[in-house]
């Protein structure tokens, strides 16, 4: 059963998401906000939190943190206070991260995703904040001990908590896939989880089917993949029912997720809010935004997914699947839009099918870029439609496109693929096929009909994919039947 373990058991999850908005510098410094620089090379006396530093606010860390609430339909509130949140931590040189506590930027959102358990869900967003991100200790860089990279110390966040609103691992997960593409259109985050881009700590918690409280609650933490969500999950609701049901008692804490292990081992005892002594950061005075300045915001949203794909299915006739298909990703929807209303325009249908085979296929195998140019697909498919070229050899072409370039037209006359679409010369090719194979011509007069695939076969064969099919099935059967 995918929502619960047994049937006896509802599990319960919320999820805090911490997403690196898509700047150049950090939150409050100049310094580089790039993944992959060497070691503390990326530092100054501000994110160092040396005396006498003080912060500044980003500008367009702000615009894309308003731009991602928005996106997920929160009130983006005019006035919001930025706050210290003390801890103490090797990673964390000022003793506190600037965060947002008891006046966020935004709140009262909501989300809207495919649960493969119940359909159609909702994930309310309780709140999206702006914070700094602390640094990151190493553990694997010097035998028994641990090292400290200070780069990651001011690197721009949006945290985005939800409500308890999860029936199931798997629902988690569905959530947060629908979630990175939202803030992918948005273009706030490019969400590579490889470079911790978007990392995800979750509150799980199980009680007895049809029971109001809640029970009591983990937080997992160091989940840095969805497949890992979703295991991480299911390890620790399996943990919390197994101990309940053996008498136990679960204890509030917080879990580290262990992917060689699939387990999960306790950091330490779960603090609440006032563990961390929050207060208004005194050197950052409200951030205080116009009205003007969030409408600015709004209008500079694109269209995004969920009603890219409802356009999708009502203007091009696809499939619910296709279109979902079609605008997983921003780029590969425009790309497919421009191939539909290209020159003379292509099928949307046969758009699809090419764009959802051929062009993301050599995507995956090129990383990830659309190397045949919109206009050149719906040339070729063009090329297709009219009989100039059979599917196959139209597939030879595009491939060659998407290596050397040039035009669909000139590449399949230097490859001699153009199809042959005269008939004296494929009557010729038919008769050579016919002579060679009397026995199969005898059965097939006999009743064997299926057998005409098997001619087809070889007249494209010996035509060298040339002939034109159509043609050549409308030739052979005027000769079987004579």
């Amino acid at each position: 059963m995918a929502g619960t373990a047994t049937p006896e058991w509802e599990t319960v999850i919320g999820l805090e998401t911490h997403v690196q908005l898509r700047t150049v510098s950090k939150m409050f410094c100049g310094c580089s906000a790039a993944f992959g620089a060497p070691p503390n090379t990326n530092v100054c006396p501000v994110c160092l939190g040396l005396p006498g530093a003080l912060p500044m606010p980003n500008g367009l860390a702000l615009q894309l943190a308003v731009r991602a609430a928005l996106a997920l339909g929160c009130t983006v509130h005019p006035r919001s206070v930025l706050a210290r949140k003390n801890y103490f931590y090797p990673d964390l040189p000022k003793g506190y991260q600037i965060s947002q506590f008891e006046q966020p930027l935004s709140t009262e959102g909501s989300l809207s995703y495919l649960s493969p358990d119940r359909g159609i869900a909702l994930a309310t967003i309780q709140r999206l904040h702006v914070e700094e991100d602390a640094g990151k200790s190493l553990h694997d860089r010097f035998p028994k001990q641990t090292a400290i990279d200070l780069n990651r110390c001011g690197v721009p966040l949006i945290e985005i908590v939800t409500g308890p609103d999860f029936r199931s691992p798997q629902e988690a997960r569905a959530y947060l896939l629908t979630l990175k593409q939202v803030l992918e259109y948005a273009g706030a985050s490019d969400c590579d989880m490889e470079k911790g881009s978007l990392r995800v700590d979750a509150n799980v918690s199980v009680r007895r089917v049809g029971e109001a409280v809640l029970g009591t609650k983990t937080e997992v933490k160091n989940i840095n993949s969805f497949a890992y969500v979703e295991k991480a999950l299911t390890v620790e609701r399996d943990r919390q029912i197994a101990l309940l049901e053996a008498g136990g008692k679960v204890e509030q804490q917080t879990l580290l997720y262990d992917a060689k292990t699939n387990g999960v081992r306790p950091q330490r005892a779960k603090e609440e809010s006032h563990d961390y002594r929050y207060f208004p950061d005194p050197d950052l005075p409200p951030l205080v935004l116009g009205e003007e300045f969030i409408a600015e915001q709004q209008a500079l949203l694109p269209e995004l997914p969920a009603k890219k794909r409802e356009r999708f299915v009502e203007k091009y006739q696809l499939s619910v699947t296709d279109a979902a298909v079609l605008t997983a990703d921003r780029t590969v929807a425009d790309y497919y839009e421009a191939v539909v209303h290209a020159g003379s325009g292509a099928d949307a249908k046969v758009a699809a099918n090419w764009v959802m085979t051929e062009v993301l296929a050599d995507a995956k195998a090129h990383g990830d870029g659309l190397r045949v140019p919109a206009g050149a697909l719906a040339n070729l498919i063009g090329l297709v439609r009219g009989g100039t070229l059979s599917h196959q050899a139209a597939k030879r072409v595009f491939g060659e496109v998407a290596d050397h370039g040039g035009e669909p037209r000139n590449v399949a006359e230097a490859l001699g693929l153009i199809q042959v679409g005269d008939t004296g010369v494929v009557t010729g090719w038919v008769s050579d096929v016919l002579g060679a194979h009397p026995a199969e011509v005898a059965r097939y007069k006999s009743g064997e009909t299926k057998l005409l695939q098997f001619f087809l076969g070889q007249v494209m064969k010996l035509s060298r994919g040339k002939a034109d099919p159509k043609l050549a099935q409308r030739v052979l059967e005027e000769r079987l039947a004579a």
